[in-house]
């Protein structure tokens, strides 16, 4: 098991199962060729400041945190084949199973921690 992404903000686990992507080629290949993301799984990519969906065959969301893990950005249902925007101050992504934004009540300004699991 990985560690857990835990919205502190929320007191809400938002992922059980994180995995870190933290070398050039963890970070370039994230998702890509992956059948989907199992429910309460995610990956945290970092550095990183904006995210694409190539070679991706489902949909997920992306939450950017800045250097504080404060939620500087949120991506719901992002599509496969696409590039999110740039975001000016983005530390990290952790990207997630589609709904998982939702479902966990994550909002803009939320902490959000990476603990061991």
């Amino acid at each position: 098991m990985g560690k857990r992404a835990f919205n502190v903000t929320r007191q809400q686990t938002v992922a059980a199962d994180v995995r870190v992507a933290d070398n050039y080629f963890t970070r370039l290949m994230g998702l890509m060729g992956k059948p989907g993301l199992p429910s309460e799984v995610g990956l945290w990519i970092v550095p990183c400041n904006d995210i694409h969906s190539f070679f991706m065959r489902f949909e997920f969301d992306a939450i950017f945190v800045d250097k504080q893990n404060t939620v500087v950005h949120l991506v719901e249902r992002m599509k496969p084949w696409r590039i999110s925007k740039f975001v000016k101050g983005g530390r990290a992504v952790l990207e997630l199973p589609a709904g998982t934004i939702a479902a966990s009540g994550t909002q803009l300004g939320d902490l959000i921690e990476l603990q061991n699991g």
